[in-house]
């Protein structure tokens, strides 16, 4: 037999651990409702799709940036100017690399590093030479393109991202990589190595010893007029969990129009090396066209390729989801 006192004094025990384990779920509840708000208060700059814009004509106003030529090292050195001018630290790699045809190019990646003292990082990168043939053209097939969408698209955004960085910094450090030399390989059935060779000197030899990211995104023709980008093979293999954030950013910024979760073959493009070489997961936001044979756009690699095809909207829906995914970090 229980005594009654027993039963009292267990039942006012039952009455203080109750209320005791509410305060504590009150309090875990309070703690989770302050992070969800904290994280939907995080301020995502908005992107410039005109100074965006401005900065792939302004790449294009010097001329075709085929190595070798003035335009290449005009447009290297504004470029050099505009990542100085926004607090980003300077690295130039420059080397003598050998085209496909034995003619020597000499090679400028150009880096700028944001709070660089920062362990967690991510970079941005994209190629800024242009063809120095128009092989996919009827006409002046051996006249270099002026490659406003093939090279100077993914650079002018990543320099308003640059622009951005400059007022608001993430929380995470950022570089930003200008790679050469991505678009002078051997057409058709040729050497894959001789594409890209910018990258690969960077994946072999990066501007800093051990340098290392959490993850990179490369931007490769992110301004035709109504750019689709699929989901490459690739970024998929080494990165999927990269490009799951970054589709899904994408939608819930209201680019679905843009950005399609169809699964498309892989491209050679300055990811592959950095994931094979570097291990650093990388992905690759570039447009997948299913009409054309190539399934580029329809002026790739043509004299077509130049300011008339720049789209402000396709620039925009690329550059603000990549500044929603770096300041979510």
């Amino acid at each position: 037999m229980v005594q009654r006192g027993v039963i009292k004094s267990s039942y006012y025990i039952f009455i203080v651990l109750f209320l005791i384990s509410c305060v504590k779920e009150k309090k875990q509840n309070t703690t989770n409702v302050q992070k969800k708000t904290e994280k939907k208060n995080i301020e995502i700059p908005i992107f410039n799709s005109d100074t965006a814009y401005f900065f792939v004509e302004k790449q294009v106003f010097f001329g075709p940036r085929s190595p070798n030529s003035a335009a290449h090292q005009k447009c290297g050195k504004y470029l050099e100017s505009q990542l100085e001018r926004y607090g980003a630290k300077i690295y130039i790699q420059e080397s003598t690399q050998k085209r496909f045809d034995g003619e020597k190019l000499n090679m400028k990646n150009i880096i700028g590093s944001f709070s660089p003292e920062k362990k967690d990082r991510i970079f941005l990168c994209a190629h800024w030479d242009s063809r120095f043939i128009a092989d996919h053209d009827n006409e002046r097939t051996q006249e270099p393109i002026d490659g406003a969408n093939d090279g100077a698209s993914g650079v002018g955004v990543l320099l308003e991202i640059a622009r951005q960085i400059s007022i608001k910094k993430p929380s995470v450090g950022v570089d930003i990589i200008f790679f050469d030399l991505e678009d002078q390989g051997e057409g058709g059935t040729g050497d894959v190595l001789s594409w890209c060779l910018g990258s690969q000197y960077w994946s072999k030899t990066p501007h800093i010893s051990n340098y290392n990211a959490n993850y990179g995104i490369l931007l490769d023709m992110v301004g035709a007029p109504g750019a689709i980008f699929t989901q490459e093979e690739y970024s998929v293999e080494y990165a999927k969990n990269v490009v799951d954030k970054c589709w899904n950013q994408a939608i819930e910024s209201g680019y679905s129009d843009y950005f399609s979760f169809e699964k498309t073959p892989g491209i050679i493009d300055d990811h592959l090396p950095i994931n094979q070489i570097m291990r650093i997961p990388t992905i690759d936001i570039i447009e997948y066209d299913p009409a054309t044979e190539n399934h580029f756009n329809k002026f790739w690699h043509t004299h077509d390729d130049g300011m008339n095809n720049i789209s402000k909207e396709t620039l925009n829906a690329v550059g603000q989801t990549v500044l929603a995914v770096l300041y979510n970090e």
